[in-house]
């Protein structure tokens, strides 16, 4: 097979325990999934879940040093449960969605939040805001075998040594399963697929220089510093 050009690497994610890696298809987030979030942007009620994309390459797998990204002024950060798919579909039941799991990481939603603001405002799609490079830095996978399937736990994160977000993954409002069988009915999913699920209220502009620890009890952590 001859291509134009060379293709660029395959997104791969490591596996805490394994020398395998996980091979990354897509990345779906689903927004306001904490009551306390969506109600410090805007809403004011449990809403049914919606979704975004984030590019897979956008993915920093690991952490570590994250540029800050261009044409911002406000860059906050979001910690998130993230889940791995092993298998997918199309209209999985809500009672069969857990067996399409492979295991769960912690993730950054980082987000330009002036640009998605203003996308907002004008009614215009926020792939800027959201989707821009290095904006999901991520760690390892912890496969169930490891972990389970978290319900309850803390959900933290850090900006130098502060506590900005302290939730419980018990405060979600569309459970994994759920969101898993909802996130079906618009696309097909299959192995490979990742999803964000959401983050807790305490969402905070962050700049250059910071350092962000963010902690998912039973799953993992994650250290990104901003240069």
């Amino acid at each position: 097979m001859r291509f134009v050009f060379p293709p660029p690497p395959r997104v791969v994610l490591p596996v805490t325990g394994s020398d395998a890696l996980f091979p990354v298809r897509r990345v779906y987030c689903v927004g306001r999934n904490y009551a306390d979030h969506a109600i410090e942007m805007g809403a004011d009620s449990r809403e049914p879940p919606f979704f975004f994309s984030k590019p897979a390459d956008a993915l920093v797998a690991g952490g570590g040093d994250v540029p800050y990204p261009p044409l911002t002024g406000n860059l906050q950060h979001e910690v998130e449960l993230v889940v791995a798919l092993a298998a997918g579909g199309e209209g999985i039941p809500v009672a069969q969605a857990l067996d399409c799991v492979f295991g769960y990481a912690v993730g950054l939603d980082l987000t330009r939040r002036d640009l998605q603001q203003r996308a907002k405002d004008k009614g215009h799609p926020w792939d800027m805001a959201k989707g821009f490079d290095h904006s999901a830095p991520i760690g390892a996978i912890t496969p169930l075998t490891a972990g389970g399937h978290p319900v309850l736990g803390a959900i933290q994160l850090r900006v130098n040594r502060q506590l900005r977000q302290d939730g419980d993954l018990g405060q979600m409002s569309w459970k994994v399963a759920e969101i898993i069988a909802n996130l079906s009915t618009h696309v097909r999913l299959q192995a490979g697929d990742l999803i964000f699920t959401g983050t807790p209220a305490g969402v905070s502009t962050v700049a250059r220089g910071d350092l962000l620890e963010a902690t998912v009890a039973g799953v993992g952590e994650l250290t990104v510093r901003l240069v």
